[in-house]
């Protein structure tokens, strides 16, 4: 071969060896776009702080957040594809999985986060009795049962709730009025005094108390359904193929958020506040909320796996999980061993 004719070959093969590098990862060349449903409250508190702080923008990370008023509602969108990203229960995640919608859980973000709220005659007469006879008491004497709010069927709060009444306090959940609703209103609702308790999570029962003297917490979500999970980091299966490097990057972003929430909620409370009830909570009620012992945040998936299994077989004997659910299979721990492995969480 001609010297010249070498020479061309080896800038061309220069060339195309540069080139390489540049179409071989998606993720490390640009900034990768992630659709990603949410919920305005607390539980979802690690996505809100790696938003504000603009972590995620550092990262490479553009999350286009679309806001839902409940679970189901995101399971709806999640099915007809318009989501990658959900951060919701780990209710409306079985839900979706059991329906086929291809997603996997790849982080916890908050576990024990229900608490059951009474206010006005009720709360006096849980402070005399225990719950069974509480219960039994008012509707006796009041005449009517006691209502209490809580979110839609197969939400963690409606659920959580008829697994305490049914398997720790021992009666049916019939014995009590329950009305389902989005979260707003749940608030709404207590501080009009047209419900005598909810099974919520903060804000609400931070707000609630503050709001009205006569609201307490008669049960904490330890008191429930011990570990009950909560609100959960979930990705579609064509997200995690398509944008491996972005996926991981977003499973260490949520843990450094979530170890923030829990060693500096006064830090991260105006990153919250801006999410969590449209600005109106004032920032001390948002860091009081955060510090609550409803405020539990844990990124750790295997933490919740147990009793993920738990709530998934209560929800099927209740009806509300209409198919089975492989909780083994809905879970993917992999990114997020991967990054605890690489011990430098608070350098992602």
């Amino acid at each position: 071969m001609p010297a010249n004719h070498r020479s061309i070959l080896i800038i061309l093969l220069t060339v195309m060896l540069l080139a390489v590098p540049a179409i071989s990862s998606a993720d490390d060349s640009e900034p990768v776009t992630l659709k990603v449903g949410y919920m305005p409250i607390l539980p979802v508190a690690p996505l809100f702080v790696m938003e504000g702080k603009g972590w995620t923008k550092d990262a490479g990370l553009n999350l286009e957040l679309t806001r839902f008023s409940s679970g189901p509602a995101m399971v709806q969108a999640l099915a007809s594809g318009k989501l990658d990203v959900m951060n919701f229960g780990i209710g409306p995640a079985m839900v979706a999985r059991a329906k086929g919608v291809p997603i996997k859980v790849l982080a916890s973000s908050v576990r024990e986060q229900i608490g059951l709220l009474a206010r006005g005659d009720l709360a006096n007469y849980f402070d005399k009795y225990e719950p069974a006879e509480a219960i039994a008491r008012f509707t006796e004497e009041q005449g009517r049962k006691p209502k209490i709010a809580t979110f839609p069927s197969g939400s963690v709060p409606d659920t959580v709730l008829r697994y305490w009444l049914t398997k720790q306090v021992g009666i049916d959940a019939s014995a009590v009025d329950i009305v389902a609703m989005g979260a707003s209103r749940v608030q709404q609702t207590l501080l009009a005094g047209a419900v005598d308790a909810a099974s919520t999570l903060e804000p609400i029962l931070t707000v609630v108390q503050q709001r009205d003297p006569s609201a307490r917490v008669i049960a904490r979500g330890s008191e429930m359904l011990p570990n009950q999970p909560g609100a959960v980091l979930a990705v579609r299966e064509s997200a995690m193929a398509a944008h491996p490097d972005a996926i991981r990057k977003l499973v260490a972003l949520h843990i450094r958020a979530a170890n923030l929430l829990n060693e500096s909620p006064r830090e991260a409370a105006p990153y919250v506040r801006k999410f969590v009830g449209k600005r109106l909570i004032d920032l001390k009620t948002v860091e009081t909320a955060l510090a609550s012992p409803s405020s539990n945040y844990i990124a750790d998936p295997h933490a919740i796996q147990d009793a993920t299994r738990v709530m998934a077989k209560f929800q099927a004997e209740q009806g509300t999980l209409k198919r089975p659910v492989d909780i083994d299979a809905l879970f993917d721990t992999h990114d997020y061993d991967a990054v605890m492995a690489q011990g430098n969480v608070g350098n992602q």
